[in-house]
């Protein structure tokens, strides 16, 4: 707009003929100061406005005073009065566009100049070039502005239902994961708890030693198991920010846990994941051993996972059993372990492959990104399954064949 009002001044000033006299150079250079101050119309429009107006106003009063003043003598005839700045129209679009109901009186005033609308007669030719030059803009900033706010208004609305829709969805997600962690602490605690009080009592009833000290094995296990359900409806009951701090299990203890002849190896820094993919490794790895230790559980196992900075691999490779598994132990499980391990690795953009081996043996192969923002539209989904499916993988094993 300053540049077409600054073209506009030019011409009006240095055409021919010429509209209002140079009067060396003053009046270029003051509709030029005019056209700069278009540059602040949108925050500043009223100040603008009403600066054009004055403008306008003292060229008319000039004119009227004395003509031929400003003017060209002899363009004009004796009822006319002079034209509007170049800056006019555009300061009157921005007053009406940008400055809302305060904009309104000078854009009303610098209109009523424009048009001369005290002059007689009425139907002068320049009452009509005049409402068109000033008026015109004017109602086009007016709808504009009203456009642009019903654009804002209805912006605000899609964006509070979709804060309210968000709400909800979180809202339904605490009272499922309330329900589930209930569950989970009225059936699943109680039994494991019976199951520890069992096998302490055969442990102090137990007449030969290789049973008590299996049952104290058992014990054992099942604290352990008290422990990570204890930790899982913790989880459950935990806001997504407290879910997406919560630190990765160590490797190497699962490894010493497992009772299988495992090798790790750990290439690179694990400091670079972040925190939920992290444990989403901790678990890929605890499912495969879970497996190995329930189908092949005389077979060896390599760990091996790479750290790298724009992600991490993992592989846990196992070869042939060298003895049948216990028929009861292979059979327990839901046998959706691996599916819902690969429906959690997916949530975080990465992949999950797992399948036979060469040597009949089986493998479980994962890749993740290194980084998964933490926004809390995102992640407490995925912090909603880490926290579900990482708790309960020791329990919940897959059924796939290892």
């Amino acid at each position: 707009m300053a540049v077409a009002a600054s073209v506009i001044a030019l011409l009006m000033v240095r055409g021919t003929p010429s509209l209002l006299l140079p009067h060396g150079g003053a009046m270029l250079a003051g509709q030029l100061v005019l056209a700069l101050l278009l540059l602040r119309r949108r925050r500043r429009p009223v100040l603008v406005a009403w600066v054009t107006t004055a403008a306008a106003a003292a060229i008319a009063v000039c004119e009227a005073l004395a003509p031929g003043t400003l003017v060209t003598p002899g363009l004009l005839s004796e009822h006319a009065y002079p034209w509007l700045p170049a800056a006019a129209p555009f300061a009157a679009y921005a007053a009406t566009a940008f400055g809302g109901r305060r904009g309104l009186v000078p854009a009303a005033v610098l209109v009523a100049v424009a048009t001369h609308a005290w002059a007689l007669p009425p139907d002068s030719p320049w009452f009509i070039q005049g409402l068109v030059f000033a008026g015109g803009p004017a109602l086009l900033g007016l709808y504009t502005g009203a456009r642009r706010r019903l654009l804002e208004s209805l912006t605000e609305r899609t964006e509070r239902a979709e804060r309210e829709r968000y709400l909800l969805a979180e809202q339904a997600r605490a009272e499922e994961r309330s329900r589930l962690a209930a569950e989970m602490h009225d059936l699943v605690t109680h039994r494991v708890s019976l199951m520890v009080l069992q096998a302490g009592a055969l442990r102090v009833t137990a007449s030969d030693e290789p049973t008590r000290l299996a049952a104290d094995e058992i014990r054992a296990t099942g604290c352990q198991a008290l422990a990570e359900l204890r930790d899982a409806i913790g989880l459950l009951k935990a806001p997504p920010a407290v879910l997406v701090e919560a630190p990765a299990g160590n490797l190497a203890a699962l490894v010493d846990e497992s009772g299988l002849n495992v090798e790790l190896v750990e290439d690179g820094d694990a400091g670079v994941l972040s925190p939920v993919v992290g444990r989403t490794v901790y678990r890929v790895v605890q499912e495969a051993l879970t497996n190995v230790r329930k189908h092949a559980p005389s077979a060896d196992v390599s760990v091996w996972v790479r750290y790298e900075a724009d992600g991490v691999r993992v592989s846990v490779r196992n070869g042939p059993p060298e003895e049948p598994p216990d028929p009861t132990l292979a059979a327990s499980g839901s046998g959706t372990g691996l599916l819902g391990l690969a429906q959690r690795v997916e949530l975080l953009d990465g992949s999950l492959d797992a399948g036979p081996d060469r040597g009949g043996g089986f493998r479980v192969e994962a890749q993740l990104p290194a980084y998964v923002p933490t926004r809390v539209s995102g992640v407490s989904g995925v912090s909603g399954v880490a926290g579900v499916s990482g708790a309960g993988g020791e329990a919940a094993t897959g059924g796939e064949a290892a």
